[in-house]
């Protein structure tokens, strides 16, 4: 049998309030195996971006564990990188300073090799050229390129991504989803897997190779789909849009849950 690269295992958490205790998540289980793209998907609300900061270590579950290649995650590492729909770029550093925070952890690298790598990874995503540019001085879609490539650059084993594309205009959006896949994917990356939370359905259907479904409340998983279309795949094909019938489908019947 296949080794699974991240299992997600019984995972429950509530929000603290003043008044007790707000379940949001209960017994959450699933596995994401090598090369494979799962995506998430739940009704506003439900708690998906708290289960992926869960899986990144940045929040402790009330219950159950998250292993990466066998071993419990209880802290953040670099391992499983999180890219964020904001960009979360520090204004005041260039691109290329911005690539080589996710390097500042390897002792073992000079400063001239942690340059080189960060400019390895912005070329990767196609911004040769642009390292000593700010933020202020990127377009949307430039910043997010920024944000995988410092994810890249800490040359995780599971990427984690958070509405990736919620910030960017349409257009720009449809042309960094159409490349993302072999961004990540890459021989010069060390991606194993991919886990994403999305609220739009076609960038859903259009990257994943599986389809988790949440509903409820607390959320729990009601529903898998596996995406079984070859790439590059055309959101006009007729399957394609069986598929998000089928999530529409899936999520209308996640708030009668």
């Amino acid at each position: 049998m296949r080794e699974p690269i991240l299992e997600v295992i019984d995972i429950s958490y509530s929000y603290k309030t003043e008044r007790g205790p707000i379940p949001v998540l209960k017994d959450i289980s699933f596995k994401v195996y090598q090369r494979e793209f799962v995506s998430i998907v739940a009704p506003t609300g439900t708690g998906k971006t708290t289960l992926l900061r869960i899986i990144a270590g940045l929040r402790r579950p009330d219950s159950g564990k998250v292993l990466l290649m066998g071993e419990e995650v209880k802290a953040p590492t670099p391992k499983l990188a999180m890219i964020f729909q904001d960009f979360a770029l520090f204004p005041w550093l260039t691109a290329l300073e911005n690539v080589e925070l996710a390097l500042l952890h390897r002792r073992d690298l000079s400063k001239e090799v942690r340059r080189e790598v960060a400019r390895k990874y912005l070329a990767l995503v196609g911004l040769e050229g642009f390292e000593n540019y700010y933020p202020r001085e990127l377009s949307g879609g430039m910043k997010q390129r920024v944000a995988i490539a410092r994810a890249l650059a800490a040359q995780p084993v599971v990427l984690l991504m958070d509405e990736p594309f919620a910030n960017l205009d349409a257009i720009t959006a449809e042309g960094l989803r159409a490349e993302i896949y072999d961004m990540v994917f890459h021989e010069e990356s060390t991606v194993k897997a991919v886990v994403m939370v999305s609220h739009n359905l076609e960038e859903v259907v259009e990257l994943s190779d599986r389809v988790l479904v949440l509903g409820g409340r607390p959320a729990r998983v009601i529903a898998e789909v596996d995406i079984k279309l070859p790439r590059p795949r055309n959101t006009r094909d007729p399957e394609f849009q069986d598929y998000l019938d089928r999530l529409y489908s899936l999520l209308s019947m996640s708030l009668k849950v």
